[in-house]
């Protein structure tokens, strides 16, 4: 894969995308202002991922040596610049959409992104569970700034529902890769929670979140927000997640954390069709 498209780390910005493409189908609106918020996420996406791995090089010399920087097929200040270039297109495309609807907002929720993927990708990340918060917070804003872009009061109060769906699994799946990567993460002095209060209490801490998130599942129904088939797709998806959460809670040696992290990214996709499929 071209290295400039692979440091893009084109799953998680097709994934971010989708927030933006499930928020337009359940107000079932296509415009040029949810166009463009999906250009806005995707860049914004892709900024963040280049200047993380800008970073973050130095680790992933330990834990992801393939990458295109530690490889040496991008050099750092390449992608820094990279980087910047992203984040100003991702920023021109938040002020067009505030300029359509006439309001503020999504300019806004824009340059909050800005500044937060930068200080997360700087300082942090290495920060017990505040890094995993933020990577969770900026996941769910994507379906708030879906929201705001379509504007009107139905769909914004839908999609922060959503985005706190996304915020709190997000985060439960941060936190199983911090311990995924525990190793490299020790060998640079980085002070996650796994690292600094053990593997045990972060699986804990996961399957609480998990349990929440399934808790919250039913309500989309129940408040007549989906339909019935909603329900049969969204199960799926929980027995997913409870699995993976039971599996974690019983062992977190690095190679089932990311056996884990993978299988709460596939129910998150299936939770994802679930919403699609029970807008209609």
């Amino acid at each position: 894969m071209n290295p400039y498209i692979e440091i893009l780390r084109p799953g998680n910005v097709v994934m971010a995308g989708i927030a933006i493409v499930l928020v337009a189908i359940v107000d079932h609106t296509v415009s040029i202002p949810i166009i463009l918020a999906m250009l806005a996420v995707l860049f914004e996406i892709s900024a963040g991922n280049v200047i993380n791995d800008y970073f973050d090089y130095k680790i992933d010399l330990i834990n992801k040596p393939s990458r295109p920087i530690p490889s040496g097929r991008i050099t750092p200040k390449t992608a820094r610049n990279y980087a910047y270039g992203l984040f100003l297109a991702g920023t021109v495309c938040g002020a067009l959409i505030s300029y359509l609807t006439g309001s503020w907002i999504p300019f806004a929720i824009v340059l909050f992104a800005d500044v937060v993927l930068y200080v997360y990708a700087y300082k942090l990340k290495s920060t017990p569970l505040i890094g995993n918060l933020t990577v969770g917070f900026m996941t769910g804003l994507c379906f708030a700034f879906g929201g705001y872009s379509i504007g009107t009061e139905p769909i914004i109060s839908i999609s922060i529902f959503l985005g706190f769906f996304a915020f709190i699994m997000t985060t439960a799946r941060e936190i199983t890769k911090d311990v995924e990567d525990i190793e490299g993460d020790k060998s640079e002095g980085a002070k996650t929670f796994p690292i600094l209060y053990g593997t045990k209490p972060s699986a804990i801490i996961t399957f609480v979140l998990i349990i929440l998130d399934c808790g919250l599942c039913p309500l989309l129904y129940y408040n007549h927000i989906f339909n019935i088939y909603y329900m049969a797709i969204i199960s799926v998806a929980v027995l997913i997640f409870i699995y993976s959460g039971i599996i974690f809670l019983k062992n977190q040696e690095s190679e089932n954390a990311a056996k884990v992290s993978k299988y709460l990214k596939i129910g998150m996709l299936i939770a994802f069709v679930a919403f699609a499929v029970g807008s209609f």
